[in-house]
């Protein structure tokens, strides 16, 4: 009976706090772009690149294609002249006749974390005061830095950052992390925004004032945190600046994931979260609403298991609903995968407590207290 009560609190709780980022969710202007923006301050986009898949072209072509009223520097950088994207880069500069754009080959990289690396040695290169960081793997839209620069018309706003989407969900471990993405992490940044003003970026496209990243110590100063983007955001907010978000969104087009794959990268990040937000890590668990409903289901009988039920039907229901909104269409057939995700992910925090080394990339790291890696081997 005891064991009981404690179930049916935890699904009780759970299920309140997935209405409260429900409504978080519904009450954020997500898509929405402002009509003929005024505001095109000259800026310089920066991209480290590494690899080349099936989507690197238009990914990258994407960029090469802004609709933006001001002047844009394209920055690429790689660690190799023999890196495989380097090709496709050159190709793109040459076809679509991109007067300022570079690629960097930047050689002897210092620091654990080989993307800040990149950025460090080409941000002197940067000739505007506005920088727009990027992953490799994001497609953006066209009007995406028209969009993107428009909360910057505020002085006190020192960065700006967006959501992003997966798109290939090619097998069922895929389906698991697009719907830890798309249905529930942009929605429980917006809930986390609620209680305070956001004090972290997400590292998918980041607009920041080049002054503010002076005033930060630059990208040398990251140079070996594994989470460069939350620490980006982090250390311009504790100067003050505030963090905002543009409601358009960028799609990021991952290679294909096994099992194996995925557990490693949602591993990676639970470890980098529980480091950066030791506390809230450890209350997430709380907000598990479909691990507590199935609990409950399973574990008692008459009012209590159909409570557990409905609980279960409404963390389906919401699950989709926010995946609709970021995805701009229903995806009915991943109703089943809101549970396993929500099991899969239990384990995942569980796990997290357990060890302090991630895999990245390929390389074995150990993850520090301060948010720092050092390598310790190869995956």
């Amino acid at each position: 009976m005891v064991l009981t009560g404690i179930l049916s609190g935890l699904a009780g709780l759970s299920l309140a706090l997935l209405g409260w980022q429900w409504l978080a969710a519904r009450g954020f202007p997500l898509h929405r772009r402002a009509l003929n923006p005024d505001f095109h301050p000259d800026l310089t986009l920066l991209k480290p690149l590494k690899g080349c898949d099936a989507h690197t072209e238009e990914c990258l072509r994407s960029w090469f294609k802004q609709e933006y009223g001001g002047k844009v520097q394209l920055l690429f950088a790689v660690a190799s002249e023999n890196d495989p994207v380097v090709p496709v880069v050159r190709r793109l500069i040459s076809e679509l006749k991109f007067a300022d754009s570079e690629l960097v080959v930047c050689e002897n990289l210092q620091g654990a974390n080989a993307k800040v690396a990149k950025l460090s040695r080409i941000q002197s290169r940067a000739r505007h005061s506005i920088l727009v960081i990027s992953d490799a793997d994001v497609l953006a839209p066209p009007d995406l830095l028209n969009q993107i620069v428009l909360p910057l018309k505020d002085p006190r706003v020192g960065l700006v950052n967006c959501f992003y989407r997966l798109r290939d969900e090619c097998n069922l471990a895929m389906r698991w992390e697009a719907v830890a993405t798309n249905a529930d992490f942009w929605s429980q940044v917006l809930q986390s925004n609620a209680l305070k003003p956001m004090d972290f970026a997400l590292g998918a496209v980041m607009a920041v004032r080049r002054g503010c990243l002076d005033e930060i110590g630059g990208f040398a100063a990251l140079a070996d945190c594994l989470a460069d983007d939350y620490q980006l955001g982090h250390r311009v907010a504790a100067r003050g600046h505030r963090i905002a978000l543009c409601p358009v969104t960028v799609d990021c087009r991952n290679s294909p994931m096994n099992w194996g794959a995925a557990w490693k990268h949602q591993l990676r990040w639970a470890r980098t979260i529980r480091v950066c937000q030791p506390v809230p890590y450890f209350f997430s668990i709380l907000s598990n609403a479909g691990l507590w409903a199935l609990l409950l289901v399973l574990w008692s009988h008459g009012w209590l298991a159909l409570f557990g039920g409905i609980c279960l039907c409404v963390r389906i229901v919401a699950g989709l609903d926010m995946q609709r909104r970021l995805m701009r269409r229903w995806q009915i057939a991943d109703a089943p995968v809101m549970v396993l995700k929500d099991v899969l992910h239990a384990a995942v925090w569980l796990m997290a407590f357990l060890g302090n080394t991630v895999e990245w990339r390929g390389r074995k790291m150990l993850l520090r207290k301060d948010g720092t890696v050092v390598h310790i081997g190869e995956g």
